[in-house]
This record gives structure tokens, sequence and C-alpha cells, in this order.
């Protein structure tokens, strides 16, 4: 699939339909982010960033993010990044049923611009744009920032990651409803603020009507599903947890997915405590599960302390029925 047309809230908010859906009907329930495997040397391991990609597909998923901080992004040279880039729109251009969505966090207005219309050329179905937050620009150039890339790329939709703890950056849903109004291939927003229900609720209610994903590992997925979230994008060593727990919801067994969600929330909250810390979790849970060799991550990096490595010894053995070993 390649970019889609224009699309109104009101069809968005309907459940994908028919053998055609557009992109952003299918970023909904689970949308991983995948994660890049390194060597023991450091280098960027190929073959198991296909697997990582082949065992993320075979779950299931209508849609998939990369990269992001889960990829360790910000640790990736521009030839690395767009080697793993091809790798996945291998796997996903020819797919009418797979969502690609691929980022664009770059500071600078033209780098960009220039990303995100050669990601759109080379397969992707929509970008992920993370706002500039470097020095602090002011709220009228990361709008003028926004608002070039959404032209740039039109009619592809684009997803708007809002991440205040990892950017500093200070968005409100009244600013993210103007640049929709005036910018209709602004799609959906990635709500990572915490808690992020309450702005999740304030995009669906207001006009035009924004839909919303979860992020940040899932912590407060129930919350952000009673308030109107069409999904989450956590990371991707453990996919099928939250896939269960979203099946829960979207089938009306609330207190089912509420206590698997609670079984679940004691490791990714202490995980998510940092950054560098779930993503050194989800690389060695993944490891374990054979995707790849090592579960090196690139410095500056946090290293699992032997408390760490037993709480993980503790969630396989506590979730083995979900995930399995030899992926």
């Amino acid at each position: 699939m390649t970019s889609e047309s224009r699309t109104t809230g009101s069809e968005l908010q309907a459940s994908a339909a028919g053998p055609n859906p557009s992109a952003s009907d299918l970023v909904r329930g689970i949308s991983p982010v995948l994660e890049v495997p390194f060597t023991d040397g450091g280098d960027v391991d190929l073959d198991g960033f296909e697997r990582v990609v082949q065992y993320v597909l075979a779950t299931g998923v209508s849609s998939v993010m990369f990269p992001g901080f889960a990829s360790e992004f910000h640790k990736l040279s521009e030839l690395e990044r767009d080697t793993l880039t091809e790798i996945l729109l291998r796997h996903t251009r020819d797919r009418p049923d797979v969502c690609a969505i691929v980022a664009v966090q770059d500071h600078a207005t033209t780098l960009a611009v220039a990303r995100a219309r050669s990601v759109i050329a080379a397969g992707a179905d929509m970008i992920n744009l993370l706002p500039p937050h470097f020095l602090s620009p002011s709220r009228r150039a990361l709008i003028e920032h926004v608002s070039a890339v959404l032209e740039a790329v039109a009619p592809a939709g684009v997803i708007m990651q809002y991440a205040p703890k990892e950017t500093g950056t200070s968005l409100d849903a009244a600013t993210l409803r103007m640049i929709a109004a005036e910018s209709t291939n602004l799609r959906m927003v990635k709500v990572e603020s915490s808690p992020p229900g309450s702005l999740i609720h304030e995009l669906a209610a207001g006009t035009p009507s924004l839909l919303a994903v979860e992020g940040y590992a899932g912590v407060q997925l129930p919350d952000a599903f009673r308030r109107g979230a069409v999904g989450s994008q956590p990371g991707c060593s453990f996919i099928e947890i939250y896939q269960e727990i979203w099946r829960r919801f979207a089938d009306g067994d609330l207190a089912g997915g509420d206590a698997l969600h609670r079984r679940l929330l004691p490791y990714i909250s202490y995980w998510m405590l940092d950054t560098e810390l779930i993503i050194a979790a989800e690389k060695e849970i993944s490891r374990r599960r054979g995707l790849f060799a090592s579960a090196r991550c690139r410095e500056p990096a946090h290293r699992l302390d032997a408390e760490e490595l037993s709480m993980i010894d503790r969630f396989m053995a506590e979730f083995t029925d979900f995930i399995s070993i030899g992926v």
C-alpha cells in the first residue's frame, strides 16, 4: 500500500471494512515499535532485525512503527537507518493489510520534510512525526515545522507523537486540533503524557475530532482504552500479552483485560522508569526468545543488574503461556 487518500474524522472512527482499508484504519489495537538488535561488537545485526520484522508481522498486527525510542533511533547512522527501513518496507509495501509507519524525528524542518517525502516514496504508509525539541523551539516554530511536514507528504497520513517526558515539548488539545483543521492528513496523536487519558478524551471530543493511540509501554492502557484510544504502541518483545489485553477490552471483557494488565503492570511500570532501562529489558527478553543473539544496547545505555535480570526471569515464568521461546 502506498500513501492514502484523505479521510474524514467520522470515517476514521469506523472500524476498517472491506478488502482495502485506508492506512489509518489499520492503526488500531496493538501497533508495536520495532527494536534494533546489535552484535556484541556494537554493529547492527541485520539478520536479527529481519527476524524481528518477521516475528512481529506473524503475530497478526495490522500496523508497525519504526524507528522510535525503542529502536534507539538516536544511536543509528543515516546509512543504518535507511538500510533497516528498507528491510521493513520490503516486508510491508506489497501488503494492503499492514500499515508501515516510519518515523521522522529530524530537528531541522528541511531535513524532516526531505526524510518524510523520501520514506513515503519508498513505500511507507504513514509518518510518525516527533516535533522538534532541541533548545526548546517556540510554539510558533514548532507549529510551522509540523505544518511543513504535513503539507510535504499530503495526502499521506501523519501520526503526531507527543512525548513530553522525553522531549520537554508542551502541547494541548486545542493546538493539535488547530493543526488538524488546517492539515487534514494529521490523522492521529500518539499520546505519551502521564497520564494520557484526559488528553485522549479531549482530542476525541473536540472539533475536528482526533483519534489517539497510547504509548509509554501500555502502563496506562486500561484508562486509555476507556477514554477512547484506538490502539497502543508498546515495544515489540512480548506483543502477545498486549494483544490479549486489547482483545479482552475490545470484546467487552473489561474485567479480564484489567486482570491481565495488573499482572503485567509491576514489570512495565518499573521498566518505564527510564527509557534506556525498558530498551535493555525488552532486548534481553527478545534474546531469550531467540530473536537475536545479543542483547547489546549502544552506549550510553542501561546495564541490567542482577536483580533486574532476576525480574526478567520472573517475567518469563509468569507469562510462559503467552511468550514462546524460539520464535
